[in-house]
């Protein structure tokens, strides 16, 4: 099941590129065509990109992983704290700060300075210093607040890094990349894709592009720490249950052991063995063989079931895939229906105009 709808994608503009005299080579395969001078991204791929780093994030954030949101521009501070807000993630909305991950013993230091001045003003520490003292380590205070606010719950650098222009944010791609940090990031059709681990090509100027993206990943954010909840709660049931089998009598469980163990030459005398006829044990071998072929078959029938399920699903989603395309193709034919009337319109003002002021020249010529 896609994590967005090709209908939403569409409604959201995420389809939209920049202008052709401005693309970049490296996204040639992500374009799938070009209408009056812009070029319009493949959503197809979008929506398969989208799912991709969906998975990634999740699984990464049930493994204790540390997802950085970054989104620096106008248009995405708002989204982008909101959004990382939302999830529990640290995040940059204002100027990344050079070495932010490359010298981040420094940052953590700056970080640790700001808890150590916001303390003084909690405990009045700072009422005992001279007027001009105050002044300054409040302003600090609030410089190192704007600066770093988002980034104070971050202990340690992130596992993965996700980030809404990637041309404007070349300095924190440039960082990620020497650390070996994988990066997810919203490509336009102006950047560069080559330094990018996981590429949605998408359009990064929109908000409500943007909006729909981050709240995506944001959701699989909160998708992977559920998943790290169900796991610990499961880690502490089976340890409760192995407390509980560790407390209980072994004694008895000997015993009950031990019976299992005696056979019939340990129960029965010789005279009794000698008496049992040799029929009596191949019946009992032939019982035993008939209930392994039908275990052994029961266990292949249950390892078929999950393949098959599994082959419905894919078919469904080869459905739903084929059906959200149809549906992109006919919103774009429906697209180009109404920008060719808008063309056709605009042509017939044209005349009219040209109409209009051949009329007037020649009012004025008859009056001359």
């Amino acid at each position: 099941m896609a994590v967005v709808s090709m209908k939403a994608l569409l409604e959201s503009g995420v389809h939209f590129g920049h202008r052709t005299n401005k693309w970049h080579p490296g996204m040639k395969p992500y374009i799938f065509t070009e209408r009056n001078g812009i070029h319009i991204i493949d959503l197809q791929q979008t929506v398969k990109a989208l799912n991709a780093a969906y998975a990634i994030i999740r699984d990464s954030v049930a493994n204790r992983g540390i997802i950085l949101f970054v989104g620096t521009k106008r248009q995405a501070q708002e989204t982008v704290h909101d959004e990382a807000t939302r999830c529990g993630m640290p995040y940059v909305t204002e100027r990344w700060l050079g070495g932010m991950l490359t010298n981040w013993t420094t940052m953590h230091k700056r970080i640790m300075e700001l808890d150590r001045l916001e303390k003084m003003i909690e405990t009045g520490d700072i009422e005992r210093l001279t007027k001009k003292e105050g002044l300054l380590i409040r302003r600090e205070i609030a410089r190192l607040e704007t600066r770093l606010a988002g980034v104070r719950t971050m202990g340690r650098l992130p596992d993965l890094v996700f980030v809404v222009d990637v041309s404007r944010e070349d300095a924190a791609v440039h960082e990620a990349n020497l650390l070996d940090i994988p990066i997810v990031a919203m490509v336009d059709t102006n950047c560069n894709p080559s330094n990018i681990d996981y590429v949605i090509p998408s359009n990064d100027d929109a908000i409500r592009a943007i909006k729909l993206l981050v709240g995506k990943i944001a959701d699989a954010v909160l998708e992977g720490k559920a998943m790290r909840k169900d796991e610990e709660l499961e880690a502490e049931a089976e340890a409760a249950r192995a407390a509980q089998a560790g407390a209980a009598p072994v004694r008895e469980v000997d015993i009950v052991e031990a019976e299992e163990e005696l056979g019939d030459e340990a129960l029965l005398g010789e005279a009794t063995l000698a008496k049992l006829t040799p029929r009596e044990i191949p019946e009992v071998e032939e019982e035993e063989e008939v209930e392994v072929e039908t275990e052994t078959k029961e266990k292949e029938k249950d390892k078929k079931k999950p393949r098959a399920k599994a082959k419905e699903a894919v078919v469904v989603e080869e459905e739903i895939v084929n059906e959200e395309v149809a549906e992109a193709k006919e919103a774009v034919v429906v697209e180009e229906e109404i920008v060719n009337e808008k063309v056709t319109e605009a042509k017939e003002a044209v005349v009219v105009k040209e109409e209009i002021v051949n009329e007037e020249a020649a009012k004025a010529k008859e009056e001359e």
